[in-house]
This record gives C-alpha cells, sequence and structure tokens, in this order.
C-alpha cells in the first residue's frame, strides 16, 4: 500500500518587503554553514562534505536513480572514508506496482516518496539526490524531512550535462 501526503503550503505575508520573515531559524543556519564551507575551489562533492563537516552530520542519505547505481556507489565509498554514516536508496524501492498509482500504466514505479521516508526512518541529516526524474525530483524534495542537495540532473539528451543547452545560440533552445 502507498501513501500519499498532500503537501501544505507556508504562507507569509510579505510587510515592507520583509523577506528576512520568510527564513526559519532552521534556514538561516544552513544559509550560515553554506556560508562557512563555500570555497571556490573544490568541486561539487568536496563542497558537500566541506558543508556536512562544518555542519557536524554524521549521518548522509544518498536518493539515486537505478541508472546511477555505480556513481551512488562511488560517492557512498567518497563519503565513509570522510567519516560519514551513508544511507542509499534506489528509485525503485518496493517495487511498487505502477498501475497501483496510476491506473492503465505498466511496470514498476519509481517511488520518490518511498526513497524520502527510507531515508527519513534511517535518520539522514543531509540527502543527496542523484539523477531522479523530473517530477520524481520535485515528489523527493517535497517529502524528505531533511535538507536536500542535487548533485546530479538527469538530462537524457545531453548526458546529465544540462548546463550544454545554455552553449547554444538562442534560436537552438
Amino acid at each position: 500500500m502507498v501513501i500519499f501526503i498532500p503537501l501544505q503550503p507556508i504562507l507569509i505575508i510579505m510587510d515592507n518587503n520583509n523577506f528576512g520573515a520568510l527564513y526559519s531559524d532552521e534556514d538561516k543556519q544552513i544559509l550560515k554553514l553554506a556560508e562557512d564551507s563555500l570555497d571556490p575551489h573544490l568541486d561539487r562533492v568536496n563542497e558537500i562534505i566541506a558543508y556536512a563537516k562544518e555542519a557536524k552530520l554524521k549521518i548522509i542519505g544518498i536518493a539515486n536513480c537505478t541508472a546511477f547505481i555505480r556513481e551512488a556507489d562511488q560517492l557512498e565509498e567518497i563519503l565513509e572514508r570522510e567519516g560519514f554514516r551513508v544511507e542509499k536508496v534506489h528509485c525503485k524501492y518496493g517495487k511498487v506496482q505502477f498501475n497501483e498509482l496510476v491506473p492503465g500504466y505498466k511496470g514498476i514505479s519509481c517511488n520518490p516518496a518511498g526513497q524520502a521516508k527510507y531515508l527519513e526512518e534511517k535518520d539522514t541529516e543531509l540527502n543527496i539526490m542523484m539523477g531522479l526524474c523530473l517530477g520524481h525530483d520535485m515528489i523527493f524534495n517535497a517529502r524528505s524531512k531533511a535538507p536536500v542537495t542535487p548533485l546530479i540532473v538527469k538530462d537524457r539528451k545531453l548526458k546529465h550535462n544540462t548546463l550544454q543547452a545554455f552553449n547554444k545560440p538562442p534560436q537552438e533552445l
């Protein structure tokens, strides 16, 4: 059985452009830690490691597409070498039948809500998203209890290098 939790929007009325009111204490702490660990000489993986160390995190989750199992395994090794406990879950977790979610569809569905729940049960403090499909990434981000940072964005046409799309003349975009 799959359970969906409705998303609840948070409404904040802006008074005199008080954008600071948009940020919780937790948000402000994340901003501070990100700034304190900023090093323009680091690649994204090492930037995540620096952030996690600055935040004194112990448990990092990886939510990956099955197309990125090898890369998720490599990331797990890197993070474990750095002293983190790693919890990893791929998108086909639970082997949910697609027709349970969307009548008439066949096969095994990806399960981003299940990935988020699994990582929540493992008490992850930061989740790294690796190549989840469009839409699935939105569900995972919405459901994750821990903050989420993307490492790989799925882009089948551009071999997961979406930035390439912006290196073309505007008429080709």
